[in-house]
């Protein structure tokens, strides 16, 4: 078949569990790892999301020579976490910088979605020089961006389990491309106890830092990712005059890998071979 990668158990991805501490916090990091031939991929996925979502990245052509990693971040999916309070932006960056070094990984290709394209900002803002490019799927560059952390502040509890229900319950009714299916997963890929501490200091970093300036500032190639829906964001201009690469995905809103996933890996192989990298 000629749109699927070449692909047999020797360049199969491996699941695999990784024990750090981060802080004084054991993790068992539950991840998705593969050499290739050219530099790894390394996806942050978003809150409420998975490592799973970037895993056809290893089957599909011109991608498949690429290393991957990806992973569920503490609090989702498989991995665990001894002390789920601990949990909040700053710890994520730490987490992913400390699985890079698990891993050996110096030079990489980052990209995240929504927290994870936060995460990966600061992250790159703090080892600029391991960042070969950077696809920035949605993640926030301003305070327009924190539509759903912001929750946390506009419709607070005092019971995580049922801020979260209502978290769950307001995304599945809110008329965007894939919200509802997005909803139906969060139960079980994400615990209500790192909730707060998500999202808190996604508003927090957001509302207190020039993250545009900050992804302008960068001298790596970058692709701002964003759906059709919101394709009213107002520092658009910004980026574009900035060089920054946009990708507008049709037929999607804040989730191009649920509402359009061909269309999504395909501007990702573009801009990767782009970069020569």
């Amino acid at each position: 078949m000629d749109n699927v990668a070449t692909f047999s158990l020797d360049n199969a991805p491996s699941y695999e569990k990784v024990k750090l501490q981060v802080d004084g916090v054991g993790l068992e990091i539950s991840t998705i790892y593969k050499k290739g031939t050219r530099p790894p991929f390394v996806f942050l996925h978003g809150f409420g999301s998975s490592k799973e979502e970037f895993n056809d990245f290893a089957y599909l052509p011109h991608l498949s020579e690429y290393g991957l990693l990806l992973y569920d971040a503490p609090g989702c999916g498989d991995t665990t976490c001894s002390d789920l309070s601990k949990v909040n932006i700053p710890f994520l960056v730490k987490t992913a910088k400390a699985l890079l070094n698990h891993y050996g990984i110096t030079k990489f290709h980052l990209s995240g979605h929504s927290m994870g394209g936060l995460t990966a900002l600061l992250l790159a803002s703090e080892i600029p020089d391991s960042v070969l490019s950077f696809v920035n799927i949605k993640g926030n560059l301003a305070p327009e961006d924190c539509f759903l952390s912001r929750q946390v502040f506009l419709h607070p509890a005092d019971d995580a389990v049922v801020f979260f229900h209502e978290f769950t319950e307001r995304a599945r009714r809110a008329p965007a491309f894939s919200n509802a299916i997005y909803a139906s997963n969060l139960r079980r890929k994400v615990s209500p106890h790192v909730t707060y501490g998500i999202l808190s200091t996604m508003v927090e970093i957001t509302d207190n830092n020039d993250l545009l300036a900050l992804f302008l500032g960068f001298s790596f190639p970058r692709m701002f990712m964003y759906g059709v829906q919101n394709a009213s964001l107002s520092y658009l201009p910004r980026l574009r005059e900035g060089n920054v690469e946009l990708a507008e995905i049709p037929y999607s809103g804040h989730f191009p890998m649920y509402s359009n996933p061909p269309e999504m890996f395909r501007r990702v192989q573009e801009f990767l071979e782009r970069t020569g990298a």
